[in-house]
């Protein structure tokens, strides 16, 4: 129990901005890390979808609060829970892909710690997106895209168990070579297991969007990322994790249009 305490403390401290006791860094102590990674992403879900109904209360009730209010506190969430650590890899990778260089010289501007002016434009287009996007919730989409913060931790954190690294150093690489595969890898896929037909129940045809989206998006990551490469980092994880909740929050809008056109 030590153990998972541990490890629990550490996913808390790495992936969000959370106060959590200090717990030392040892191969040990991160073997189970994954595992309480998709947790963060739960309670994301539960504050956004939260906001939401909040949102719909107040605008039935017409106390003179914008929609565009709760809207932008949506989008707030998920950046003042985790600091905005998988917003800063999708930012690297967005400046590394941008660059059209090497794959030596694309690694190398992932670790760059100075923004390019592609990451800036990358930033202002994502919320951008994201706000029209939350700002069209209904409640089966706002269901699905709840669901979605944690489908799209769990799928992150089975990359980095699964694919190949494009270096033997970084966090992924880290946190690759300390876990318990075999033990950590059920527990995501009995995740997948549990998440994927909730979604569908709560959402509906917008949840069946969302998870389409989802797999459509991580089949993308894994090429994208061998092709430009030579495998994943973190700052890719990152990528993907955003890129997974901008596309499956629109396919369960879209969705959720379409069903409301058609009738």
């Amino acid at each position: 129990m030590k153990k998972m305490w541990n490890s629990f403390k550490i996913a808390v401290s790495m992936y969000s901005k959370l106060p959590v006791p200090k717990s030392e860094w040892t191969e040990e102590n991160i073997s189970h890390a994954f595992i309480f990674f998709p947790w963060i992403g739960a309670l994301i879900g539960f504050i956004v979808y939260g906001v939401f109904k909040l949102k719909e209360w107040c605008l039935a009730g017409e106390y003179g609060i914008s929609g565009m209010t709760f809207t932008v506190l949506m989008v707030l969430v998920p950046v003042g829970i985790t600091g905005g650590i998988h917003m800063d890899g999708f930012l690297d990778t967005q400046d590394a892909l941008s660059s059209y260089q090497e794959k030596e010289r694309r690694l190398e501007i992932l670790k760059d710690p100075h923004t390019g002016a592609f990451a800036v434009m990358s930033c202002a287009v994502y919320l951008l997106c994201i706000v029209g996007i939350y700002a069209s919730f209904g409640e089966r989409s706002a269901r699905s895209a709840a669901f979605g913060f944690v489908l799209s931790r769990t799928l992150s954190a089975l990359s980095v168990l699964t694919f190949p690294k494009a270096k033997k150093s970084g966090l992924a690489a880290a946190f690759s070579d300390s876990a318990s595969k075999k033990t950590v890898k059920a527990v995501l896929v009995c995740y997948l297991a549990v998440l994927c037909p909730a979604m569908m129940a709560a959402g509906r045809e917008s949840g069946a969007a969302a998870v389409l989206a989802a797999a459509a998006v991580y089949a993308y990551y894994r090429r994208m990322s061998l092709r430009n490469f030579g495998g994943i980092t973190g700052d890719l994880a990152g990528y993907f994790l955003q890129m997974c909740e901008l596309w499956m929050a629109a396919a369960a809008v879209g969705a959720e249009i379409m069903k409301a056109c058609l009738g």
